[in-house]
């Protein structure tokens, strides 16, 4: 494309990692023009340099989201159900699992919590649907360079030069948002001084589509079922620590940290073997101060970040996703106007903020390791896995459950 070159688009996606690949699929399948730009390029393959060693376990309500953007008939069969959570306290030294408790997905559905892929095939599965829309153009390699936006349209000039006439910028580049920054647009964080491990792992036990979560200190252990690999169990693995232990695990040679990650794990499905590279991250609550500016929309990291706890992060980021779709179809001549954004942060604002508040103490129980908070956590979990209803309601919560609404689509009272 020659420099200095303008393009027209209804939709300018800003972000090009899974949220905003599943943002350019969504509108694009449902007729908009989209233009979907990231300064770096998707690794699309497990072993290639910079992948995304995490997984997305996306919960029932994700799928709807999924299937209106023509992705989910490419998932499913690399997907691994999610039919129980299950939590464990640990204590000791080496740990031992003291309590066990299971959250079934058949006491509230027919369906299982949800379905587990890895972050790299996502990736790749998501380019491979925009090459199908001929109304959608992905430009990996080119960043949102300045934003310049007025009542009627927003002017994006891009990194390689050209620019770019949307009615809607969807900001999905990520917790530290060049597009919210342009809209002026300010953030809450929170700090935890943790960090997470992202690898994969083989087992001896067979998962049985059991996310299991195990809480000891400094964060819990998560094991998420993937399908099997080279006829072997397989499982994701999220470890969080404090930074310097989760850096000095990631330093170890292989035999070290398969020790280490196994006794961990209470040896819950057996010794654990590595069967991936090992990624760090940063761990951190934030929520933005809105999640709308004049032609602007906020979504997923942009908008809200959160330890990876219940998998809440990227459904948070599908819900965001779903909200703005359905108000784009039924207004499209009011695509990106002010209506459409007030609208768009009144459904989306409360259940945010409610997730974000209720994860960072989650997080912050699950980092206590002194025996006596670690025995009120377990005490509160009791309370609430023993009581039938209270487990169902619970678990509804957790999958995202729908709030009646008032006639102008805020949550009823």
């Amino acid at each position: 494309m020659a420099d200095g070159s303008t393009t027209h688009h209804d939709i300018l996606v800003s972000g090009g990692g899974v949220a905003g690949l599943t943002a350019a699929c969504a509108f694009g399948s449902a007729g908009f023009s989209v233009l979907c730009v990231d300064p770096a390029p998707p690794v699309t393959e497990a072993a290639a340099d910079g992948a995304d060693l995490r997984s997305t376990a996306f919960l029932q309500p994700s799928r709807a989201v999924l299937e209106a953007a023509g992705l989910w008939d490419r998932l499913a069969p690399h997907a691994a159900d999610l039919q129980v959570m299950r939590i464990v306290e640990a204590g000791g030294d080496p740990p031992e699992a003291r309590s066990v408790r299971d959250f079934d997905a058949a006491d509230i559905s027919d369906l299982p919590f949800g379905w587990n892929l890895p972050n790299w095939l996502l990736r790749r599965e998501m380019v491979a649907r925009i090459a199908e829309l001929p109304n959608v153009a992905f430009r990996p390699g080119v960043a949102t360079a300045r934003l310049f936006t007025r009542e009627t349209e927003a002017i994006a000039r891009l990194s390689d030069g050209t620019r770019c006439r949307a009615r809607l910028v969807v900001a999905a580049d990520g917790r530290n948002s060049p597009v919210r920054e342009a809209a002026g647009i300010g953030v809450q964080t929170m700090r935890y001084g943790q960090k997470a491990l992202a690898f994969t792992v083989t087992h001896p036990i067979p998962h049985q589509n059991v996310s299991t979560e195990i809480h000891l200190s400094g964060g819990p252990f998560t094991l998420v079922p993937l399908p099997d690999l080279d006829g072997r169990p397989h499982s994701a693995v999220v470890w969080m620590e404090e930074g310097p232990r989760a850096l000095d695990l990631a330093q170890m040679d292989r035999a070290a940290l398969e020790a280490e990650m196994s006794a961990r794990s209470c040896y819950h499905f057996g010794p654990l073997s590595l069967a991936s590279q090992i990624t760090v991250w940063p761990i951190i609550s934030q929520i933005a101060d809105r999640l709308d500016g004049e032609r602007v929309a906020l979504i997923a990291e942009a908008a809200h970040v959160v330890p990876p706890i219940g998998a809440q992060g990227l459904n948070m980021s599908l819900a965001d996703m779903g909200c703005l779709l359905e108000l784009a179809r039924a207004r499209p001549e009011g695509l990106g106007d002010a209506e459409m954004l007030r609208a768009y942060h009144r459904r989306r604002w409360a259940d945010i903020r409610l997730r974000v508040t209720g994860i960072d103490a989650l997080n912050r129980a699950s980092m206590a390791g002194a025996p006596a908070l670690a025995a009120l956590r377990d005490r509160a979990m009791r309370l609430l896995h023993d009581v039938r209803p209270v487990r169902r309601t619970l678990m509804q919560a957790g999958l995202g459950a729908r709030p009646a609404r008032t006639a102008d689509g805020a949550p009823a009272p």
